[in-house]
């Protein structure tokens, strides 16, 4: 059963949403910061008429926060992250004010943590849970091994990776994760990131200055 991705970009940051016939889905990373992206969201889930199992977050920094409490309250379910990142949600106000986005509602909370190897079902698909911290301690990247595709959040970019200056990164283990968790992966694997256009492992492993080489 064919899985379908759709995209979009709040705040500059890619929300994805996966489908498949069954009409089941699941949210990675709600940035929905405006109304009118949140309107955005529901509008295709009712003309898709979907039914959302599952809110996923690659991890927790304020951009890739903003549609959690909607998602929740709209549609009944948890946010699902890895623990790791916790802290960041305490701190969301404070987060988004650095950056000139003001946060006026209760801070999101983790309903169930996600670790290394769960696996999440929704439909007739299965993601797979890897943790690459380095970016943030609880960096999440979904895995579709049958549609051989990757959620990565900011974990990897196109020709890029993501920063390791905010609280809680460091740049080695983001290098060695990426390298012994996702560069072993088949070179065809597409790689979704959290800002930005798709890539893939193979073209990472040729061309990504930051971990280029080698595995």
């Amino acid at each position: 059963m064919k899985l379908r991705t759709f995209v979009f970009n709040p705040v500059e940051e890619n929300t994805y949403l996966l489908y498949d016939d069954t009409k089941e889905c699941v949210i990675i990373d709600p940035g929905c910061y405006s109304p009118a992206e949140q309107a955005q969201l529901k509008e295709f889930i009712q003309e898709k008429e979907l039914t959302v199992k599952h809110i996923l977050n690659t991890h927790l920094h304020f951009d890739h926060c903003f549609g959690i409490n909607f998602v929740s309250k709209t549609y009944n379910v948890g946010l699902q992250a890895h623990k790791g990142d916790e802290e960041f949600l305490h701190r969301l106000p404070e987060q988004a004010a650095r950056f000139g986005f003001h946060v006026n509602e209760e801070n999101p909370t983790i309903s169930q943590y996600i670790n290394e190897g769960d696996e999440i079902s929704f439909g007739e698909q299965t993601l797979r849970a890897i943790h690459v911290p380095g970016h943030s301690p609880g960096s999440i990247v979904f895995y579709s091994e049958e549609y051989g595709c990757l959620f990565v959040g900011d974990v990897l970019f196109q020709q890029s990776i993501g920063r390791t200056d905010l609280p809680g990164g460091d740049y080695d283990t983001l290098i060695n994760g990426i390298k012994a968790k996702l560069y072993t992966l088949p070179d065809e694997t597409k790689v979704f990131p959290g800002h930005g256009p798709d890539t893939t492992i193979g073209f990472e492993k040729r061309n990504n200055f930051y971990v280029k080489g080698n595995i």
